[in-house]
């Protein structure tokens, strides 16, 4: 009985999932798209208004890991602090908050490049 069933449960979430993929609308802003929508405007894109929304996403992307970056360098600067015997080993907790720091100094890094180049497909042509 379950050897019937289980191909009909995966042709419903196929169906239900070409459904959502066909009617997939992004919006004007860069609020509220998912990381799937995201890869596919990047890929599908072809208007200066497409452009303009991944340029938009991408920096708010930007700007939210650069205020992760300033929290974590405050915890890691707390931390520094206050190293004793017990937390000397490695990683301690400021090897951590360290590294927390560098990773989200490097994703807004990469954000911004991402939204310098979906800015500069967005802008005017101005070469005519």
């Amino acid at each position: 009985m379950t050897h019937k069933l289980f191909p009909a449960f995966i042709l419903v979430f196929v169906l239900v999932g070409l459904g959502n993929a066909q009617g997939a609308s992004f919006p004007e802003s860069g609020d509220h798209l998912t990381k799937a929508q995201v890869k596919q405007l990047a890929r599908d894109a072809h208007t200066k208004e497409e452009y303009s929304t991944l340029a938009s996403y991408y920096g708010d992307q930007q700007n939210s890991y650069l205020q992760q970056a300033t929290a974590a360098k405050k915890e890691w600067g707390r931390l520094s602090q206050n190293i004793q015997g017990a937390q000397a080993k490695y990683p301690s907790p400021v090897d951590s908050a360290r590294n927390l720091y560098e990773y989200y100094m490097y994703k807004a890094s990469e954000y911004e490049a991402l939204e310098a180049k979906y800015s500069r497909l967005a802008a005017p042509d101005l070469t005519r």
